[in-house]
């Protein structure tokens, strides 16, 4: 019987459409060519176009609606017009809330044929995958803005580190370094943060007592950065916080080819409810319609979502297709300095899963 998975698009903002079109066009090809499984889309029309015409980010009824597949794609959000804290908290952050998508998996990874601003890295040099928690932290929504417009303004934004959202993130990225037989470093900021990082570092020592086999090292955000760029070699599977984690994979995504092959994934790995999966890019307005934008990252985070419905056989075949694409440097964006239109990449991308089964 031939297993369907059901998928929520939700192309969202800028090129967003344009970039998800070409995910779903690998997805297809790939269903294709295995038969035993295929895909059910459904799009919905969120985002800040939605916003400006109805005065919300997504339907009141959108989370029941997205409650009944197995996996959210998104494109991205966020447009002039509409402020950035009202795009990111009322459809992103509200996914990732909603459906205890506390897992954020964030591949930095040096593929062939991208390019490095490093001098001497080569590919294999850069490969790391990082854990972020992704529903608490600094991202909590916590604090209060007391005697607005007053000379005594106050504004208190709060980190929220339950032993709950601490622990089980900890343990995910314990449990991937066991199974995958790599390091594990935590990054954090305790010498100044002398609560939340204080508590983290701690719960991080107390489960590795669990994990006694596994290599651990911790460093500070500031020093982890610096050795992002100098030495990056040395970094396997990293664990840190929302907001360490959301500043360090640009970092990373800067040093593996750019913004435009970075992918995400937002998991709750229980599976009780969908996890969402997206390129990080963000809409990029500027080059919106101009069929220029880079689907890597949005075919990328297919990979991840193939891996996540259990077929890691496929996910691999998607990125070496990818890593083929980048070595041929025949057909890429502008941003990777080549003429090629988004679609074109997504072809190309097509013709060398095909290649490969055939073979």
């Amino acid at each position: 019987m031939m297993k369907t998975y059901k998928v929520a698009v939700i192309p969202g903002d800028g090129i967003g459409p344009e970039v998800l079109a070409e995910g779903i066009k690998v997805l297809k090809e790939v269903a294709k060519l295995d038969g035993t499984f295929s895909f059910d889309f459904v799009t919905f029309p969120w985002g800040c176009e939605y916003y400006l015409k109805h005065g919300k980010m997504m339907d009141d009824a959108g989370m029941e609606c997205l409650q009944e597949f197995d996996a959210i794609y998104l494109g991205a959000v966020g447009y002039p017009g509409v402020p950035d804290h009202i795009s990111l908290w009322d459809l992103l952050l509200r996914i990732r809330k909603g459906f205890d998508q506390y897992i954020n998996l964030r591949p930095i990874q040096l593929l062939k044929g991208a390019p490095c601003p490093l001098n001497g890295v080569q590919p294999g040099q850069i490969d790391m995958l990082v854990v972020r928690e992704n529903s608490e932290g600094e991202y909590a929504g916590a604090g209060d803005w007391l005697f607005k417009g007053k000379p005594e303004e106050v504004v208190l934004q709060t980190g929220v580190f339950s032993r709950k959202g601490t622990e089980r993130v900890i343990r995910y990225a314990y449990e991937l370094a066991r199974k995958t037989g790599k390091t594990l470093t935590s990054i954090s900021k305790a010498n100044a943060l002398n609560y939340s990082m204080v508590f983290w570092d701690q719960v991080f020592v107390e489960v590795s007592k669990e994990y006694p086999d596994v290599k651990t090292y911790s460093y500070l955000v500031d020093a982890a950065s610096m050795f992002f760029v100098k030495d990056p070699g040395r970094f396997q599977i990293v664990v840190t916080s929302n907001l360490f984690g959301d500043i360090l994979t640009d970092l990373g995504a800067a040093i593996t080819g750019g913004m435009g092959l970075a992918a995400g994934a937002n998991l709750n790995p229980e599976r009780k409810y969908p996890s969402m999966f997206e390129p990080i890019h963000g809409s990029a307005p500027d080059i919106a319609g101009k069929a220029i934008a880079n689907p890597i990252a949005s075919i990328w985070s297919v990979s991840q979502m193939l891996d996540f419905f259990g077929q890691e056989e496929w996910g691999k075949i998607v990125l070496t297709a990818i890593e083929q694409v980048l070595v041929k440097n025949e057909c890429l964006t502008p941003d990777l300095d080549g003429k090629a239109k988004t679609n074109e990449v997504g072809d190309a991308v097509v013709s060398a899963i095909c290649a490969m089964k055939k073979n």
